[in-house]
């Protein structure tokens, strides 16, 4: 198992000044760098306090790329449906080698309806949208005199400049919370899988990763393909702390996700069966239940080790976890103090530990 970071900003412009946010996330990362994680990823939100300090992944992404020397940089995840495939193929690879070939990309295709009215982009074309836009981002990465005939991307043969470092391409990862077919095509495509377990059940969530490394292995390609699972972790020397910070930050990010989703109550698209019941599904969530059943980690080395131990027995001991330890206003010196203690307490132990066990 590796650990990555995360950055999933969640609190409003009047709580925080983003200039306080992005030193402390840098400083952060330049720590998971010195620590040997695997990983920096950033989120893409627009317009409200869930996530919307973060609308460009790649600017984020620069800076940590110029403040670090090994960790890979990640996208976790850039939306195509919102941007030009040739825009978002140059920004990528610019960064690609800005970065000494560092860069993992994930692509999402974003869930909010507010987004989608803001880009003028039909939430019926979101599929579309996402597939067509990461294979054109992809030929456009691997080959040279590539043209368009997406309909709201159209160009002639152009070869792009820069080239990435990484070729053919980047690894590109594909991000999906709840669509086997989603998880699927990834499989089919031979790209990797970036999954949100707080989403769905572990038994369907493991249906998901099934599915798609079943279709990986019947596609012909080589592996089991990278897996990123992605948790909020309030990890700490003392229980209480802990749990008092894991409920009230929770509660934070539910209700500005909330607000976020709230569009759902009256929309729908083919593209997006079941996100009519969000609106309910996060009006009934309880910070208790979800440390049950795993779905975010809390509590001492010990207690935050043995979640672990149980979701390496859930989907492998060959996942990536990627962790967020600075939700809302957490405060550095907490997300500071639990690098270190997954560093020098949870990570050993987990290594003398077989899974299973």
């Amino acid at each position: 198992m590796q650990f990555g970071l995360t950055f999933f900003p969640v609190f409003d412009p009047a709580e925080r000044s983003a200039a306080e946010y992005f030193e402390e996330a840098l400083r952060l990362a330049e720590k998971a760098d010195a620590l040997g994680m695997e990983h920096v990823q950033v989120v893409e939100h627009h317009g409200s306090g869930y996530g919307g300090y973060s609308p460009d992944p790649v600017v984020f992404l620069a800076a940590v790329a110029a403040r670090t020397r090994r960790i890979r940089i990640t996208t976790g995840a850039v939306v195509p449906a919102f941007d030009h495939p040739l825009r978002l193929a140059g920004a990528l690879s610019m960064l690609d080698s800005l970065s000494g070939g560092r860069l993992d990309v994930g692509f999402g295709r974003a869930f909010l309806p507010a987004e989608f009215a803001a880009f003028g982009v039909s939430m019926d074309d979101s599929r579309a949208r996402f597939t067509g836009g990461v294979e054109l981002v992809r030929r456009l990465w691997a080959h040279e005199d590539v043209a368009s005939d997406l309909p709201w991307a159209p160009f002639e043969p152009i070869t792009l400049q820069p080239r990435p470092v990484q070729q053919p391409h980047p690894p590109i990862f594909v991000a999906s919370t709840s669509s086997e077919e989603t998880c699927a095509a990834a499989g089919r495509a031979g790209y990797h899988l970036q999954m949100v377990p707080t989403v769905a059940p572990t038994e369907k969530l493991q249906r998901m990763l099934a599915v798609y490394r079943t279709a990986r292995a019947e596609a012909g390609h080589e592996g089991p393909g990278r897996v990123q699972l992605k948790y909020t972790c309030y990890l700490n020397d003392d229980e209480g702390t802990a749990l008092a910070d894991g409920a009230r930050w929770e509660r934070n990010y539910i209700e500005h996700m909330g607000r976020a989703v709230a569009d759902w109550a009256h929309a729908s698209s083919a593209d997006y069966p079941g996100y009519e019941a969000l609106v309910d599904k996060i009006s009934r969530y309880d910070f208790a239940r979800s440390l049950r059943d795993d779905k975010v980690l809390a509590g001492t080395p010990a207690q935050v080790g043995a979640q672990l131990r149980r979701i390496a027995d859930a989907f492998g001991d060959d996942i990536t976890v990627s962790l967020h330890v600075n939700p809302g206003m957490i405060g550095a010196e907490k997300a500071d103090r639990a690098l270190d203690l997954l560093h020098e307490e949870v990570i050993p132990a987990l290594a003398l530990e077989p899974a299973g066990a």
